[in-house]
């Protein structure tokens, strides 16, 4: 099976409150699938929906029990029922490398070193942490906690939990561990799950035993693949590509963070002076030498990001550079809710998943008011029945660039290539996309004015363009108006 063009990640909390009582559910997401399905979106990443004792549902205390907070069993199976209708697949954000605190397994594990649950967590002494000389950590972009060893009452052992204390990180070494972990992913794709977004994949060891994570993922798709042959699975492995590579022995797909910040900073300063399209051939380059079949998820943003929106400043003009850059790079595009409007929010995290807008104020009976919003409001952001109105709007370029790109077979083809164009200018982003034997130019000007780009060889054929008066000036020289983008074939 094909694997799906366009996804979506959606942090369910926020995204559509079915039956008043304003915290975001499954119900309201399977209300809004026509929507999706509109957008041109093939697959929803959903926040995890799993028995949780926090808001954000990232700590699990049941594997087999979704949040009543967020629906029942049989609105998932529907969920996922009408989804499939729709040709649209269900990624579900699978929290394996810690539990709650409050789960059974940690529970019991506290008791002391004869608990047959001691093992599923680590348990070091405070002289073993130090002579090992693992007692601090170097801060990472995925967390900044540099103390991962934390006391419990009673106990004279600490344990491990690197995100924070109320998240302990399980013991994958202890193959119990392990067979339960297979266990529960083979529940939920027996279910009808089509995949899994795993959250903290480069942790799942500690890291002076990172090289473990690797065969780990190849056992953990073998196993997965008992229930699913197809099934899709994407890592949080955030580090440099040469890093990331190993993971895709196991994993289908990671997701590019590096790329994510490139694209933010060439829209933010209008100038490329990182060679974006030289740098990704690069990455795509060593990703391929580990796996020829790897998929490069590519995004702006997501729940642990500063939102695009707010990196733009709210701009108009540079959020639709962000989007026409994305979704005509190669790889897999993930949208965040609430991008394609121009949804603004920054940290601290609950107000970078702030409640979507899909209208104004007192018509929005889907709004989920789970909490007051600071940045995202209907006089800050034009809500969704506002935009779909406009074509000028966000969310209407953004619906024209999912279009093009599911249309056009080379720039749809998520293991298509990328080869920089010749190019003086920082204010031009221009490559060529090949898939296939097939070949189309596109470049990009992201700055404010009207900038010129001469090629030999430049195809005379205009198969998108954002601006009415980009145009050939002669054979060999284009004319981009400001912020615009072109696709030639």
């Amino acid at each position: 099976m094909a694997h799906p063009r366009i996804c979506y990640e959606i942090f369910v909390r926020s995204f559509c409150d079915s039956n008043g009582d304003n915290i975001g559910d499954l119900n309201g997401i399977t209300s809004k699938l026509d929507y999706l399905q509109d957008l041109g979106v093939e697959a929803l990443w959903l926040s995890p929906i799993l028995l949780s004792p926090s808001y954000h549902k990232y700590d699990v205390v049941d594997y087999y029990a979704i949040d009543p907070e967020y629906g029942t069993l049989d609105d998932f199976k529907r969920l996922l029922s009408e989804a499939h209708a729709r040709g649209i697949r269900i990624i579900m954000d699978l929290v394996i490398n810690h539990t709650s605190a409050n789960h059974p397994w940690f529970q019991e594990s506290v008791k002391g070193k004869d608990s047959p649950y001691r093992s599923f967590y680590t348990w070091k002494s405070p002289e073993d942490i130090e002579r090992l000389g693992i007692a601090t950590r170097e801060v990472t972009p995925d967390t900044w906690d540099r103390n991962p060893w934390h006391k419990w009452r009673q106990n004279t052992e600490k344990y491990y939990g690197l995100f924070w204390k109320g998240m302990p990180d399980l013991n994958c070494d202890h193959q119990p561990v392990r067979q339960a972990i297979y266990e529960i992913g083979r529940y939920w794709l027996n279910l009808g799950v089509d995949g899994f977004r795993l959250d903290a994949a480069r942790h799942i060891y500690p890291e002076w035993e990172e090289y473990k994570n690797y065969d780990f993922w190849v056992e953990f798709r073998t196993e997965m693949q008992k229930a699913n042959p197809d099934v899709y699975l994407v890592g949080e492995v955030w580090t440099a590509a040469e890093n990331i590579a190993p993971y895709f022995k196991g994993l289908t797909a990671n997701f590019n963070f590096d790329l994510s910040l490139a694209i933010q900073k060439i829209v933010a300063k209008e100038r490329d002076m990182g060679q974006l399209a030289a740098t990704l051939a690069g990455t795509r380059a060593v990703f391929f030498q580990t796996s020829p079949q790897f998929i490069d998820a590519i995004m702006l943003t997501n729940h642990d990001q500063v939102r695009i929106g707010s990196v733009m400043g709210g701009n108009l003009n540079r959020l639709k550079v962000a989007a026409n850059l994305l979704l005509t790079l190669p790889g897999q595009p993930y949208l965040y809710y609430g991008e394609e409007l121009g949804m603004l929010g920054k940290k601290p995290d609950e107000y970078i998943r702030e409640p979507f807008l899909w209208d104004y104020r007192e018509k929005d009976p889907h709004r989920a008011r789970w909490m007051q919003p600071k940045y995202n409001k209907s006089n800050t952001v034009v809500p969704l029945a506002g935009q779909i109105i406009d074509s000028n709007s966000l969310y209407n370029h953004y619906k024209r660039l999912i279009q093009l790109r599911k249309s056009q077979p080379t720039l749809a083809d998520i293991h298509g290539d990328i080869e920089p164009l010749p190019n003086e200018d920082p204010r031009l982003v221009a490559f060529i996309r090949k898939s296939n034997g097939q070949a189309v130019w596109v470049i990009h000007n992201v700055s404010a004015k009207s900038v010129k780009f001469s090629a030999a060889n430049l195809p005379a054929q205009f198969i998108f363009s954002t601006h009415p008066e980009t145009k050939l000036l002669k054979p060999e020289t284009l004319l981009l108006e400001p912020y615009s983008c072109v696709v030639m074939g």
